[in-house]
């Protein structure tokens, strides 16, 4: 399985290098198949094609004022020049002018700059009189015209009859400098919240909290603060700007709902703060039996950077994937490949289960070191460089484990993604309300069942490196296991895994809240939506891969002691593996649960007397 995964991600690969042109899309083109900026090919059939237009990098509508798309195609020649005209030109000499002054040539290549004033057909050959004023915007160099009657319709135009994908595509690579400095943010601040955990201890845990706390509630105000700002300063009636407007409710809505739900779990968990510091302390105890594994992390970060640039780059060759055909007048335009759109399906299964891969690999090494370090009997003599034994192990016996369980969560998260599909496509073509209840309580239930498939799939791996059986026996182990010993794990594991779930929430608050500065300074000529939401996944994830290594080793060495109490009864013949601190500190869970038990039996039978003496 996981070979037949890699050949067809291959052939993507190299299909889309091959078919895709992403220098179009990054640097624009002409109307005659030469991409501004680039040496380029000549196109049989297109005498101004393969023209070399290394100096030319901006792209000019000559009817920028009067644009119009029909058939996915722009009505306006477009051709590359070397600047943009920023002052208005009246006239055909001012044009002339303008080319012998700055070398940006405004009329079609085949014109010399000499024959503007003289060639019969300079009207057609040339921009339409006036030329608005214009410069060059992020937005893949184009000269966006700056008086106002021509940069509403051309913006109108340009963005909201432009493909989709194409639109989506657009504001990732205008914001390509934003996406990655939030990128870096997130990687910066998992990588400070994963030390914060190493050392923590109660103040840092209140401090911790404050910052979530505040974090959460200044993102819903700054996203409906946002919303307020765009319903009530719409400059222009574009797309881009109702679907951002669409967007920041939707945000504003699902932050502030999840912000009420966090805020009180942690008032309900606030008493249980001190357990939650002991908890980590064991853990962390345990990460220094092998202190590489904070180094774990960084190496599963590259790797998932690595794949992503990879996937990206792709994913733009797919998305300019194009025959070159010939049109009237020696203009050429591209014809999208027939199934290239299956292809985009694929890719994005192909982004889930490989990452999802990388995640688990990282989970099963983690868990494998943790099992080595606590089934060693000399605790003063740990066992030697753990972590490449258990890469080996990995690679060599258990790699199918590890393709099981992160193709599951991608059977799993493939329906939830149809699903929102079904829904936008069931608000946008207003159909009842019942059917969009219907696709979203089914989002809510595959979203349920994602998480659970999670914890039994780290489960399952921890079981995988105990035994060394395969996956569905250790899921099947595993499952015995924790319902023998629930008592030792709903009270405890339930503390951690909030408190470092936390941690994840606050660096996705901040980097979310970094890219509403940020995005916000372009809010007309980009669908920034999708890119903010593209850097939170990212920050999540990234934010997931450095602290999940604090959720593995907990659920690691909860499942090695459930597997310590099924072999070992604490006797000198069969003493237990586990450490006296963390014997204790479970000793200590269990004696409150056995008070908290006591208190509700009291209360339970105090409330039975009353009841049966006001009978009588």
């Amino acid at each position: 399985m996981q070979c037949l995964r890699a050949e067809h991600l291959v052939f993507i690969m190299g299909y889309s290098v091959a078919a895709g042109a992403t220098g179009r899309l990054l640097f624009g083109y002409d109307s005659f198949g030469n991409v501004c900026g680039k040496k380029n090919s000549p196109v049989e059939g297109a005498p101004l094609s393969g023209q070399d237009m290394t100096l030319k990098k901006y792209v000019f509508f000559m009817n920028s004022c009067n644009l119009e798309v029909k058939d996915v195609r722009f009505s306006s020649t477009i051709l590359c020049v070397s600047s943009c005209p920023e002052e208005q030109l009246n006239t055909l000499e001012e044009v002339q002018l303008f080319a012998n002054t700055t070398g940006s040539f405004l009329c079609v290549y085949s014109l010399n700059s000499f024959n503007y004033t003289q060639n019969p057909n300079a009207d057609s050959l040339c921009p339409r009189l006036p030329v608005p004023p214009s410069k060059s915007f992020p937005l893949f160099n184009r000269c966006i015209p700056q008086t106002p009657e021509c940069y509403s319709l051309f913006a109108s135009v340009l963005i909201n009859d432009v493909d989709a994908l194409h639109r989506i595509l657009s504001g990732i690579m205008s914001g390509r400098d934003t996406i990655l400095g939030l990128c870096v943010l997130a990687f910066a601040l998992s990588l400070a919240m994963m030390f914060t955990f190493r050392f923590i201890t109660t103040l840092l845990v209140h401090i911790f909290i404050a910052l979530i706390v505040l974090g959460l509630l200044f993102v819903c105000g700054v996203l409906w603060w946002l919303y307020y700002d765009y319903t009530n300063d719409l400059s222009t009636e574009l797309d881009t700007e109702r679907e951002n407007m669409k967007c920041l409710l939707g945000f504003a809505v699902v932050s502030t709902v999840i912000t009420a739900v966090l805020l009180v779990l942690i008032f309900v968990l606030r008493k249980r703060i001190k357990l939650t510091v002991e908890l980590l302390r064991v853990t962390n105890k345990a990460i220094s039996n092998s202190p590489f594994l904070l180094f774990q992390p960084l190496w599963t970060f590259t790797i998932l950077i690595f794949f992503w640039v990879s996937w990206v780059a792709v994913l733009l060759s797919l998305g300019t994937a194009g025959a070159a055909q010939v049109i009237e007048g020696g203009q050429v335009e591209y014809k999208p490949l027939s199934g290239i759109r299956y292809m985009w399906w694929y890719h994005l299964i192909g982004l889930i289960w490989t990452s999802e891969f990388i995640l688990a690999c990282q989970q099963m090494t983690i868990a494998g070191a943790v099992v080595t370090c606590y089934f060693n009997r000399n605790k003063n003599d740990p066992p030697d460089r753990p972590i490449l034994s258990s890469l080996s192990i990995l690679f060599c016996y258990h790699q199918g484990t590890v393709v099981k369980g992160s193709f599951l969560i991608t059977v799993v998260r493939m329906p939830r993604a149809v699903l929102m599909y079904i829904y936008n496509t069931l608000k946008e073509k207003q159909h009842g309300a019942w059917s969009s209840c219907v696709s979203r309580c089914c989002y809510c239930c595959f979203r349920c069942l994602d998480k659970c498939l999670c914890h039994f799939n780290q489960n399952a791996y921890t079981t995988t490196a105990i035994n060394g059986t395969d996956f569905c026996t250790s899921a099947k182990d595993a499952l015995k296991l924790l319902s023998k010993n629930s008592s030792h794990f709903t009270s405890v594991n339930c503390f951690g895994d909030f408190v470092i779930f936390l941690g994840k929430v606050l660096v996705v608050c901040f980097t979310v809240f970094g890219g509403l500065m940020a995005f916000n300074y372009h809010r007309v000529l980009q669908v920034w939506a999708i890119p903010l939401l593209l850097v939170a996944f990212f920050a999540y994830l990234v934010a997931h891969s450095f602290l999940s290594m604090f959720e593995t080793v907990l659920d690691a060495l909860f499942l090695c002691f459930a597997v310590d109490l099924e072999t070992n009864d604490g006797t000198s013949e069969k003493p237990y593996f586990m450490d006296q601190e963390f014997l204790s500190f479970i000793k200590r869970i269990n004696k409150l649960n056995n008070a908290r038990a006591q208190r509700d039996k009291n209360s339970l039978t105090n409330e039975e007397g009353t009841e049966l003496a006001s009978v009588r």
